[in-house]
């Protein structure tokens, strides 16, 4: 579905379903025991789910017991699938990629939850209230989720029994943690831990060399010459979130500055995105500049070929975060969102960000729906050659 139409659904729709629930919700008591069975909710954003690795790391520390299970769309499947959070057979999706598959996804799903008897669910969405309505329907006696208290905003219902207040200071990593301490916590708000300076490391996806090995003699066949220099990827889209991206002409120009110093070029992406690798090509005329926006099949594939690429360079998304899990360093834009909330946890990855008085404009008080007329200056402001002089740092270490 289209992200504009799932916003219009989600603010009439959502909202009015979560009003009704919340006429028929009573407070619910503070439960002693230990969960038995824990549903994590995190639908709709792969860069969130690999920030949301420690999350599972403390409910399985804190809860050994417990059996943990995950709900999320079915395109995000194989994230959750390499962090190796959960079992896969204890992975649960719905297709959002028409209304009534989400309609019928979800009764599916609902149906399966109250028959494995879930106990406690624990909602991570910011946005959208469809997760919030599924937990309310899970059958979970525990119902934790972030929550508006007295906020104008965020409005998610008022079932929720555990709520969490969303602080929009700490990084998104650490108040998934809080979600996960607040199953059996007291007082208001629900959770007042002490929050490390220091993010906890990204846990590192383990290929076999076999694996990395047999991708890259077939990529060496398709693009002969790629790899007889250093590789440099760029992903110059900006996804479901245009205003995200650095502006393709600066694309345009560091790969060309990239490949004058003697680097090879690829574009990653998806199918869609051929429009950007052909622009670019075109711009620089080289053979060292690769399109290969499509050319991966999986996420997995990816990863992959970040193993032995020499650097990733990247618009604020989800190859960052996925850049996160393996050996290659980063240079990521951010602007419209603020690495505070949303960068990803890797000491490999390079920041460009300048706080303008209107940024971040992408938030969870706007339904990540931003006012910005396109004109983008936060990412505008980045200069092509502070991030060529960056990505030599780098690539000459």
């Amino acid at each position: 579905m289209n992200i504009d139409f799932q916003r219009k659904i989600d603010a009439i729709a959502g909202t009015a379903i979560c009003r009704i629930l919340s006429l028929f919700s009573s407070k619910q008591e503070n439960i002693s025991h230990a969960p038995k069975k824990i549903m994590v909710i995190l639908l709709s954003e792969m860069g969130s789910l690999v920030l949301a690795r420690p999350m599972f790391d403390k409910l399985k520390s804190k809860y050994p017991e417990a059996e943990i299970f995950g709900l999320l769309f079915e395109q995000n499947r194989i994230i959750l699938e390499l962090i190796d959070a959960i079992p896969q057979k204890n992975i649960l999706t719905v297709s959002n990629q028409s209304l009534m598959k989400l309609i019928l996804g979800s009764i599916r799903v609902l149906i399966h939850m109250n028959r494995i008897k879930v106990d406690t669910v624990i909602d991570c969405e910011l946005f959208s209230r469809i997760s919030s309505i599924f937990s309310f329907f899970s059958g979970a006696k525990i119902r934790v989720g972030f929550h508006r208290h007295k906020l104008e905003g965020l409005y998610r219902g008022d079932f929720i029994n555990q709520p969490v207040l969303y602080n929009p200071y700490n990084h998104i990593s650490q108040q998934f943690v809080t979600l996960a301490e607040a199953i059996e916590s007291e007082g208001m708000p629900r959770v007042k831990r002490w929050i490390s300076d220091k993010l906890a490391d990204q846990t590192l996806i383990q290929f076999s060399s076999e694996e990395v090995d047999n991708f890259r003699n077939k990529f060496s066949t398709d693009f002969p010459d790629a790899l007889k220099k250093k590789l440099v990827l760029i992903y110059p889209s900006g996804g479901l979130l245009p205003i995200r991206a650095w502006p393709l002409d600066n694309y345009c120009q560091l790969a060309e500055q990239l490949i004058n110093k003697g680097y090879s070029v690829g574009v990653i992406g998806v199918d869609s995105d051929k429009q950007f690798a052909k622009k670019i090509q075109l711009h620089c005329n080289s053979q060292a500049c690769i399109d290969l926006t499509g050319y991966t099949e999986t996420i997995r594939e990816l990863m992959i070929i970040f193993h032995f690429a020499a650097l990733l360079i990247t618009n604020d998304g989800g190859p960052g975060h996925f850049a996160a899990m393996t050996p290659i360093p980063s240079i990521i834009f951010y602007g419209p969102e603020t690495p505070v909330l949303y960068g990803p946890i890797s000491r490999n990855a390079y920041i460009f960000h300048r706080t303008l008085s209107c940024s971040p404009c992408l938030t969870a008080y706007n339904h990540r729906n931003s006012p910005c007329d396109g004109n983008n200056q936060c990412l505008q402001g980045i200069l092509v050659e502070d991030v060529m002089k960056k990505a030599q740092e780098i690539l000459e270490v």
